[in-house]
């Protein structure tokens, strides 16, 4: 049997709001449990439109039909009208998901400003972005979420040092191949990485496969002897593609494949090799990513 670790980005007030019931009702009637990184902050990701003047990122939204998939409210959010706060707003669907026994992980407090300000904030305004939205969280919770995947899978070395202030029990912020301990510029950083192995939605449709076929190109990713983690998206898994990511689910059942959250993937790690991060590119989407450089031994 294969062994999936789930994890679940919520961007965007939309996708808080539709993508998580629906997923929450699909994952209890297959009982499947996961992890969600929830994004708690303002609904600012309508300001990525001015990415439109980079021809790479214009073609993956014409490839991706990015207005029919998303929404034009996700497209449009924050810069017509001020963006929404999701944690006000969406408190009793956040506070759902942990009562059907989900993990629950940070994502944002402001997506879009981490996604495209990173390299340019200082550990002062890192720690203000994180502790913001870690503090939301926990008021929602009653308690502080378990770990963190940083937006976009961007992280830097400076992020590393301020998010290990916070008591993750481990943090998701980057590309690879097996959980590791982060080793950058001769700096050790405590939380173990559980790095997403798989391609997402949005860089294969188009690319290598077409939405008939993208289940079973996917699905043929995933091996037994290996570490797979497969990230999606509520707004996109949870809303727009609900009917394929439920054909999906089926599929897996039937090839013997199990969903399990990024923490017990990380406890079924008998070995956890250092690795560096460094930033690459990835076909089929825009700018940089952080990316696990290769341990000894990891199969890539």
């Amino acid at each position: 049997m294969s062994q999936v670790g789930l994890r679940v980005d919520v961007d965007t007030l939309r996708g808080t709001q539709t993508g998580i019931p629906n997923l929450l009702a699909l994952f209890a009637q297959r009982q499947i449990q996961a992890t969600f990184f929830f994004s708690v902050g303002p609904d600012n990701m309508g300001r990525h439109l001015w990415r439109l003047a980079r021809p790479r990122f214009l073609l993956k939204m014409l490839r991706t039909r990015a207005a029919s998939l998303y929404g034009w409210d996700i497209l449009l959010r924050g810069t017509l009208w001020p963006g929404s706060e999701i944690g006000k707003r969406c408190a009793p669907v956040i506070h759902k998901t942990a009562e059907d026994g989900h993990e629950m992980g940070l994502h944002a407090w402001d997506h879009h400003r981490w996604q495209s300000r990173l390299t340019s904030l200082n550990q002062g305004a890192l720690f203000t972005e994180i502790r913001q939205g870690y503090d939301r969280l926990a008021d929602i919770l009653g308690k502080p979420p378990e770990c963190f995947a940083a937006p976009a899978w961007r992280v830097t070395p400076d992020a590393l040092a301020v998010l290990d202030q916070f008591a993750f029990r481990f943090q998701s912020d980057c590309r690879g191949w097996t959980p590791f301990r982060p080793v950058v510029q001769q700096q050790r950083f405590k939380h173990v990485q559980v790095p997403t192995t798989l391609p997402t939605y949005d860089e294969l449709i188009g690319a290598a496969c077409t939405p008939k076929d993208y289940n079973e190109h996917l699905l043929a990713l995933i091996q037994p002897d290996r570490c797979n983690v497969l990230t999606i998206h509520a707004e996109v898994e949870g809303i727009g593609c609900l009917e394929l990511f439920a054909d999906f689910l089926e599929k897996a059942k039937q090839r013997g494949i199990a969903f399990e959250p990024l923490g017990q993937t990380l406890a079924r790690t008998s070995a956890i090799p250092e690795a560096g991060i460094a930033p690459q590119t990835v076909a089929g989407r825009d700018g940089w990513l952080a990316w696990q450089e290769s341990p000894e031994g990891c199969a890539q």
